[in-house]
């Protein structure tokens, strides 16, 4: 085939086909994805062993598309699964065998509410090279400089230029086609997040769950490997494994972790289930930029809910050590995400996420109504950029913070809501403090109470049992309309 002035070689695959079978569709796309990365895998190989080819290589992702004429509305008490006009709507898709419960789910839905099929075939989208034998073992990837020429001049490689979130940020409603976009990520940014994933967190996309944890103290990651292990001694809790860094498996409870030689940035582990809807567990350390990194990548997973349990600053004097805080406000000033999603965008708490928390709450301290309230405060959360902001003159953030009627404040919480506002993931925050700075109460060793020892030891437990509150509840009821805007992609 010629490309241009420069001929390439490319796979033969089947030509784009009619499905009205969703699983069928998802078949046909395996196929074709593990065709063309095959291809480009064999000719990479054969690239480094043998030398530049004398064409470039290319493969193609694979592409659904589909075709609606009829203004008939179809069921809006779904937030996805519908098309908000007639049209034609595409996307590529990467790693359908990731992704296949969700594409079959999401076909379904699209096939029954419009009575239409789906055309599966190759995309006119090239798969870089560097995707496609990411993770391969078969496939030797030499050190930079040791070829004699450049990857590029033979394959396509990253286009971070087409690589965004224009989707999500509702800035990009058509494709260069005129097709409208299908699923709120293209396949091309999808595998950079899986790339990045697997960097950050040392653990392999295919573990992650459909509930997300993510908090910024390592305590937390000791008492969920013990609440793991107590869940795998009981098979009837439904729980089938647990994943460390280093993509370390028990399935039971006396199962052995060496130490990892390494740590990632983002240490995460996993409590696996057979569907997919078990938790993962994220420490994601300080800070607005590390909470966006990792909301950012883990997005495209499609999970059905992430929520923040980390510590922070109490600011009322009425606070004590060891208090929760449940947000039902957010303050930006972390800033990371302001040219995404505009400062005056409200950050809406969701009532499915703030009542599986509160009834989490009072299930683990066996406090209720009134008496909950002497533990856990509601309110706006104030997220901040600075760690070491009370060393500023204090008359303009204490002002800001009061007028907000600000009740706690951290470094990652309005980012985590904020990016799950914009990316359409349910979120929720929930925080124990651990210093009242304005009060003369610093985070000093030795000056933890056995009340705050015992809310901390509590705090996760709290997480999980929310999250096991949220797995029970329908996914329609979860991802309501709230999260969606005007023209929503119909994959959720």
């Amino acid at each position: 085939m010629q490309d241009g002035t420069a001929a390439y070689q490319t796979p033969t695959l089947p030509v784009a086909q009619e499905f009205t079978d969703p699983a069928a569709a998802v078949d046909r796309l395996e196929e074709l994805y593990t065709k063309a990365t095959a291809f480009l895998a064999d000719h990479f190989s054969a690239t480094v062993t043998r030398g530049k080819p004398h064409t470039r290589i290319r493969a193609y992702y694979p592409e659904i598309r589909l075709t609606v004429t009829s203004h008939t509305k179809a069921d809006s008490r779904l937030s996805f699964g519908h098309v908000a006009s007639p049209g034609t709507y595409a996307t590529t898709v990467t790693r359908p065998d990731l992704f296949r419960n969700y594409l079959i789910q999401q076909l379904t839905l699209l096939m029954e509410n419009h009575g239409v099929p789906v055309h599966i075939g190759p995309s006119d989208t090239p798969i870089p090279v560097h995707f496609a034998v990411a993770g391969n073992p078969a496939v030797s990837v030499p050190q930079e400089g040791v070829l004699e020429f450049s990857l590029r001049d033979v394959f396509d490689v990253p286009d971070l230029a087409t690589t965004n979130d224009d989707i999500v940020n509702g800035v990009r409603t058509e494709n260069p086609d005129g097709s409208m976009p299908l699923a709120p990520f293209t396949a091309q940014r999808v595998d950079y997040s899986l790339a990045r994933l697997s960097h950050y967190t040392a653990t392999d996309p295919q573990h992650f769950q459909n509930h997300v944890l993510f908090t910024n103290y390592q305590f937390y990651v000791d008492e969920f490997e013990a609440y793991a292990r107590q869940v795998l001694a009981d098979p009837a809790q439904g729980y089938t494994a647990f994943v460390a860094t280093g993509n370390q498996i028990i399935t039971t409870a006396d199962g052995v972790l060496p130490p990892a030689g390494k740590m990632p940035q983002m240490p995460t582990y996993h409590l696996k289930r057979a569907d997919g809807q078990g938790i993962t567990l994220v420490n994601i350390g300080i800070g607005p930029s590390n909470a966006k990194t990792a909301t950012d990548h883990i997005a495209v997973l499609r999970p059905h809910a992430w929520l923040m349990v980390g510590h922070c600053a109490g600011l009322r004097n009425s606070q004590s050590l060891g208090d929760f805080v449940l947000a039902h406000a957010y303050l930006r000033e972390d800033h990371v995400l302001d040219a995404d999603l505009p400062i005056w965008v409200p950050i809406p708490a969701l009532a499915e996420i703030q009542i599986a928390l509160q009834d989490a709450v009072a299930e683990v301290t066996q406090l209720e109504g009134y008496e909950l309230k002497r533990i856990m405060r509601t309110g706006t959360v104030a997220t901040i950029d600075n760690r070491n902001w009370e060393l500023r003159d204090q008359s303009g953030p204490v002002q800001r913070l009061s007028q907000s009627r600000a009740i706690a404040l951290d470094m990652e919480s309005a980012t985590i809501a904020a990016n799950g506002f914009r990316f359409r993931v349910p979120y929720g925050t929930l925080l124990c403090v651990s210093d009242k700075p304005l009060h003369g109460e610093l985070k000093l060793p030795g000056m933890a109470s056995d009340f705050y020892r015992t809310q901390v030891s509590r705090h996760l437990q709290i997480g999980i049992r929310a999250m096991e509150h949220l797995r029970l509840m329908p996914i329609e009821r979860i991802h309501s309309r709230k999260l969606r805007s005007f023209e929503e992609t119909a994959f959720l």
